[in-house]
């Protein structure tokens, strides 16, 4: 093993404590933290014995969070198509990808936590699984594990893949470590030609630039049709705040706060409180663990809250609807006129916009778009969306769009449209991943090969 990896993952190896605490501390909120935390550092024997089979390959496909994941189910069912007797092994490094995963399981999956990349966890992975071909989602490049994947024969593929201007930056400055990793993948696919670019600068072997596989999401239409039913029995126009990030629904006050009458100001809650009556407000937080949080802070404002876990038939009136539910987005697409895209009014790079286009609702988003930068700015020119400088700015304008209801339908029209004409990545994925598989001398020699490859790694 080179001495630049050995020294990583000798650190990995030392920081091993660090994690456990940090994933006992987490699991407080989130309990599926603190479950089979001895699979993160390679431990399966609390699983049933895995059972290789010659003519079902094993296809790796790791996706970290929850956007990774919802991606990845795009790809899984055009591979299922390419691969019909693929086997799935899953993988993910949070609680709330790892929940979304479970969906995409059949009968003979399997689905564990991403090993921390250290050598032992790697090699006690890899040995366990021995999977035929691994699939890394977006960003997710982990030198432990490519090292491993390389010295054993198994082809690692980075797609939908995603770089912006800031990551390559850092990613230079660790050239030491990032630059062997890159060029030790079978392939990548790109999302846009400038993460191209940013990619082969680090060696990357860019095969294809394919665009983004979320643009091929299927919208699940009944969740959608409730939403556009529900939206049809309120009297005012619905605005809906999409996947908060922590400290945008404190931005979203202020931003109420600040439309009011300075005579007003001084009297912040009864402010907030007329402001938000224009319209009615649906707030979706990002992280189900925060959905407790965005309550309180809602309250604490002088808010009414209604949340979607305590509703029946329809919605209960409140000055604030909150979206407290996993796996509804399209249900609260379906029911909003206007949505402001959360992550992109504080610098975190901003949440999918493609989902919303693909629902029909004209999106809101602030300056911080970078990890969706060109289909942000391709939303925009095709009249699917608007740029907003700040917070306030984006309150304003999604409130007044939609209160104009041909301007809003104008835009509707346009999002679908936008999103429709960006589709194709995944069947083309697809297609790129079985050939990588199909190139391999007999998948079979990678998972039943022995481990004198392995082994090298190892020392």
């Amino acid at each position: 093993m080179p001495l630049a990896l050995s020294l990583y993952s000798a650190l990995l190896r030392l920081a091993r404590p660090l994690l456990r605490r940090k994933l006992a501390r987490r699991a407080v909120q989130e309990p599926a933290y603190g479950q089979d935390v001895a699979q993160r550092f390679g431990d399966y024997r609390e699983l049933p014995p895995y059972q290789p089979h010659p003519e079902m390959p094993l296809v790796w496909v790791h996706a970290v969070s929850l956007g990774e994941t919802r991606a990845a189910a795009i790809l899984v069912r055009e591979l299922r198509e390419q691969i019909p007797a693929l086997r799935l092994l899953l993988t993910h490094g949070t609680a709330t990808g790892r929940e979304e995963g479970r969906k995409l399981l059949l009968p003979g999956d399997i689905q564990v936590w991403q090993p921390w990349d250290d050598a032992g966890a790697v090699r006690s992975f890899l040995r366990r699984f021995r999977p035929a071909i691994g699939i890394l989602m977006e960003t997710e490049m982990w030198p432990g594990l490519v090292a491993g994947c390389q010295a054993r024969g198994i082809p690692l593929m980075l797609v939908n893949a995603r770089l912006n201007a800031k990551s390559h930056r850092g990613a230079r400055q660790l050239g030491w470590l990032s630059r062997p990793a890159y060029g030790a993948l079978a392939s990548v696919l790109a999302q846009t030609e400038p993460d191209a670019v940013r990619l082969r600068d680090l060696g990357a072997p860019v095969q294809a630039v394919l665009g983004n596989l979320k643009f091929d999401v299927h919208v699940d239409e009944p969740l959608q049709a409730r939403g556009r039913a529900w939206r049809e029995l309120q009297s005012r126009p619905v605005v809906l705040l999409a996947s908060s990030r922590e400290g945008e629904e404190g931005l979203w006050l202020e931003a109420l706060k600040q439309k009011v009458a300075p005579a007003q100001a001084q009297q912040a809650q009864e402010a907030i409180k007329k402001e938000v009556s224009n319209v009615q407000w649906l707030v979706v937080p990002r992280h189900p663990q925060r959905f407790d949080e965005v309550q309180a802070l809602l309250a604490g404002a002088g808010l009414s809250v209604s949340r979607r876990s305590q509703w029946g038939d329809t919605p209960e009136a409140a000055d604030v609807w909150l979206g407290d539910s996993m796996g509804e987005m399209h249900l609260y697409y379906g029911m909003a006129h206007a949505a402001l895209l959360g992550g992109s009014f504080a610098p975190l790079g901003g949440q999918n916009l493609i989902e919303a286009a693909a629902c029909g609702c004209p999106v809101v988003m602030g300056p911080h778009t970078f990890n969706f930068a060109q289909a942000a700015e391709a939303s925009i020119e095709a009249g699917a969306a608007l740029r907003a400088a700040d917070m306030a700015d984006g309150v304003a304008q999604a409130v007044q769009l939609a209160g104009d209801p041909l301007r809003q339908q104008a835009m509707a029209r346009a999002a679908t449209v936008f999103a429709a004409s960006h589709r194709g990545a995944a069947r083309a994925t697809a297609q790129l991943v079985a050939a990588e598989l199909e190139k391999t001398e007999g998948f079979v020699n990678s998972c039943f090969g022995t481990d004198e490859s392995l082994n090298r790694f190892q020392n």
